[in-house]
């Protein structure tokens, strides 16, 4: 048995390139799917943008029991985006370094929009395997929460426990994710270095707040949303839809962007250096 809890949040690494596309999509000779090992137990996947422009970044955590995948990306179809066995095949090597029988996997989202559920048919006839639907009574159901927005609840994949904060304001069903183990928040479209479409400013707005109070009392190492869209100029962005960014910024955000974003909301300002408000209410 592993044991994922440490007295401070478990190193990772995250000196990674990630690919940004090719100029010319149908001739890109990178893989559909790049994965990175942020650490031994915790895996970072990235959606090419040559098969989708979203991109969406995933991430698969190993508990002692099971595993998690987080978000399913942009498009269902295997043979352009071959999920499944990708995942399927680092449950295995994982699997063998680590001999479990029977070892689940508990297939989420950070929300309900379709560049992050697509590919969850592909799931669908996967052994061990549970699948949280999309929708708000869905994700309640599953996890437990009780009192949504202003309740927490936990996910054990085995040993190792996240904190799960209800996370609307951009979707009605977002959560955010921290993981104790490495003390890493995956915020889905929460926050990332990109375009922040708010649907509603003042749910999105205590979304912020819970997660500024829940910081100020547990370790956060990084931010991890789910898509790169800026240039590493402040305030320039990628227009969307693009599909080669060659001059991205890092994925990895700080507990300083949430507070900047907090401001920015209260102030209803757009432009912020390493990401920008959309405000579509």
């Amino acid at each position: 048995m592993i044991d994922f809890r440490t007295p401070a949040p478990a190193p990772g690494r995250l000196d990674v390139l990630w690919h940004p596309g090719w100029p010319s999509p149908k001739h890109d000779p990178a893989p559909e799917i790049q994965v990175h090992a942020y650490s031994e137990h915790t895996l970072i996947l990235r959606q090419n943008k040559s098969v989708h422009y979203e991109a969406p970044f995933l991430f698969l955590l190993f508990g002692n029991e099971r595993a998690l995948l987080l978000d399913t990306g942009a498009t269902p179809d295997l043979a352009y985006f071959p999920l499944r066995p990708t995942v399927d095949a680092l449950i295995e090597r994982w699997l063998l370094r680590n001999p479990r029988d029977e070892y689940g996997l508990v297939v989420a989202h950070t929300h309900g929009h379709s560049d992050h559920i697509a590919g969850d048919p592909q799931f669908a006839d996967r052994p061990y395997t549970e699948i949280v639907g999309p929708s708000l009574a869905e994700v309640k159901a599953f996890f437990g929460f009780q009192k949504w927005p202003e309740d927490r609840a936990e996910l054990d994949l085995g040993g190792r426990v996240l904190d799960l904060i209800p996370g609307p304001g951009h979707q009605d069903a977002a959560v955010v994710f921290h993981d104790r183990h490495t003390g890493l928040l995956l915020t889905g479209d929460s926050l990332y270095p990109g375009r922040l479409y708010v649907q509603d400013t003042p749910v999105f707005a205590a979304t912020v707040d819970r997660l500024l109070a829940f910081c100020e009392t547990t370790p956060v190492t990084h931010i991890l949303g789910c898509h790169i869209e800026m240039t590493t100029t402040p305030d320039k962005d990628y227009p969307r839809g693009t599909t080669h960014q060659p001059d991205e910024p890092p994925l990895q955000l700080t507990t300083a962007h949430l507070r900047r974003l907090r401001d920015a909301l209260a102030e209803r300002r757009t432009h912020c250096g390493d990401f920008i408000v959309v405000y579509d209410d």
